[in-house]
C-alpha cells in the first residue's frame, strides 16, 4: 500500500513538472516570436519630439499623442539636399525613426548616397537591416562579400536596383563620368552602421591611405570583369589592414 501511494505522489510530482515546463516553452517561443515578429497594434506612432509625462516607449522611441499626429509627420525633405562629404568623395546620409518621426513602429529606414567621380562609399555594413538601393543618375559599381568570402558584384545604372542582404560588408565605387546618386531603403528603423576605421600610420597621410583603398577596390572590380578566380584575397587585405 506504501509502495502504491509513493508511486502514486511520483507520477503527480511528473505530471506537474511537465506541465510547468510546458508552459515555460509556450511563453519562452511566444516572447520570442512576439520580440521579433510582432505586429503593430495600431496604425502608427510617430516619435514624440516633446517630453511627456507618461509617454509610451517602442523600441527605444516615446510615441506622440495620439490627438496630435497630422500628415506632417509622414513627410520629410531630408534627402533633398546631399549629406557632408567624406575623404572618400561621397556624400551619405540615412534617415532614421529617430529623425523622420513617422517611420516610428513601421520598421524602415531611408537613405541617400551622392559619390564623386571616382569616390566611393567604404567598406561597411548595416548589422540589422538589409538594404536596397535604387540608382537615380549615374554609373557605379555595387558590391558585398558574403560569410563564405565571396564577392557579388555588378555594375549599376541609373534606374537599377540592388540588394545587399542584412549584415554584410559592401561598398560603392563610382565609375562613371558624373556624381552617381542612389537611394537606399533598409527593412529597419535603426539600421545601424559597421565601418572598417581607418588609422593612418605615421609615415602616410588620410590623403594616400584614401587613395590606397581606391587601388585596391578597382584592382578587386577589375579582376572580377577579367575573370580572375580568387577575387577576395585584394578586399581581404584591405579587411585586415584597414
Amino acid at each position: 500500500m506504501l509502495k502504491n501511494t509513493q508511486q502514486h505522489e511520483l507520477k503527480m510530482k511528473i505530471k506537474s513538472h511537465s506541465s510547468f515546463f510546458l508552459l515555460f516553452l509556450i511563453a519562452i517561443t511566444h516572447t520570442h516570436v512576439c520580440l521579433a515578429e510582432c505586429d503593430n497594434v495600431k496604425d502608427y506612432c510617430p516619435t514624440s519630439t516633446k517630453p511627456q509625462k507618461q509617454a509610451i516607449f517602442i523600441n527605444g522611441l516615446s510615441c506622440e499623442n495620439p490627438d496630435n499626429t497630422s500628415a506632417h509627420d509622414f513627410k520629410i525633405n531630408e534627402l533633398s539636399k546631399p549629406g557632408s562629404r567624406d575623404d572618400f568623395g561621397a556624400l551619405v546620409k540615412i534617415v532614421t525613426a529617430s529623425k523622420f518621426v513617422g517611420l516610428n513602429t513601421l520598421g524602415l529606414a531611408i537613405g541617400r548616397s551622392d559619390i564623386e567621380v571616382d569616390g566611393l562609399v567604404n567598406l561597411h555594413n548595416h548589422p540589422r537591416a538589409t538594404e536596397m538601393v535604387y540608382v537615380n543618375q549615374g554609373r557605379l559599381l555595387a558590391a558585398f562579400l558574403n560569410t563564405q568570402n565571396q564577392l557579388f558584384q555588378k555594375n549599376l545604372n541609373a534606374g537599377d536596383v540592388f540588394v545587399i542582404p542584412k549584415g554584410l560588408f559592401h561598398f560603392f565605387l563610382n565609375r562613371g563620368e558624373q556624381v552617381a546618386t542612389l537611394f537606399s531603403v533598409f527593412n529597419s528603423q535603426n539600421p545601424g552602421l559597421g565601418s572598417l576605421s581607418s588609422q593612418p600610420s605615421q609615415s602616410e597621410n588620410t590623403l594616400q591611405l584614401v587613395e590606397k583603398i581606391k587601388m585596391k577596390l578597382n584592382s578587386l572590380s577589375h579582376s572580377q570583369l577579367h575573370g580572375d578566380s580568387d577575387l577576395t584575397s585584394v578586399l581581404l587585405d584591405i579587411v585586415s589592414h584597414y
